[in-house]
């Protein structure tokens, strides 16, 4: 059984290098974003939900021991459970990310949604609300990306059906931008 998982995981990080075009993209478009004084906004529901609040103290605090530079300004959107169940139970549960982003997003900012199967009513919201407001939005995937994929100005898609392994791909793509962002800003001087 654990050999299964592990080759399992290796055909995933094979899957991963295949998206490297679209990975430097990516991490272009979001360091550039910042530098104009957007943040990273992300969202996503159970072990993804997690996924973002471990990523967005990544940004915030720092990735790499010995590289001590600014916070690079990130949110999750699944960690204040006081604003997520008042809104779960003053309008809906798909309301609960696109509610708070309306709220916080502005020009230059970046959405994060991260989503095993790219079908959640929470995750589809804000990202329909993200083309409205003219945000990038950045779908970190599984599956086939589902409905999510249309939504998304870039997507990464990890394809597998198996949960424990898409969010291992996820966390793996996760750290490397956050990593490359930060080469990328600390060689612009902004961090």
């Amino acid at each position: 059984m654990l050999k299964k998982d592990v080759k399992e995981a290796i055909i995933i990080k094979k899957q991963i290098l295949l998206l490297d075009t679209k990975i430097k993209e990516v991490v272009e478009i979001i360091s550039k974003k910042i530098l104009l004084g957007g943040k990273i906004l992300l969202c996503g529901n159970g072990g993804s939900a997690a996924d973002a609040q471990h990523l967005a103290a990544e940004f915030l605090v720092r990735l790499r021991p010995g590289i001590n530079r600014q916070g690079i300004p990130a949110i999750s959107l699944a960690t204040d459970i006081s604003t997520i169940t008042a809104c779960a139970n003053d309008f809906d549960f798909s309301k609960i990310f696109s509610r708070t982003f309306e709220s916080l997003a502005k020009q230059n900012d970046v959405l994060i949604a991260i989503s095993t199967t790219g079908q959640s009513k929470n995750i589809l919201d804000v990202l329909k609300l993200s083309k409205k407001k003219r945000i990038f939005s950045l779908g970190l995937l599984g599956c086939n990306g589902g409905l999510a994929k249309k939504y998304c100005d870039f997507n990464l898609i990890i394809n597998s059906k198996k949960t424990a392994r898409i969010q291992e791909g996820h966390i793996f793509i996760g750290h490397y931008i956050a990593g490359q962002i930060e080469n990328f800003l600390i060689k612009k001087k902004f961090i």
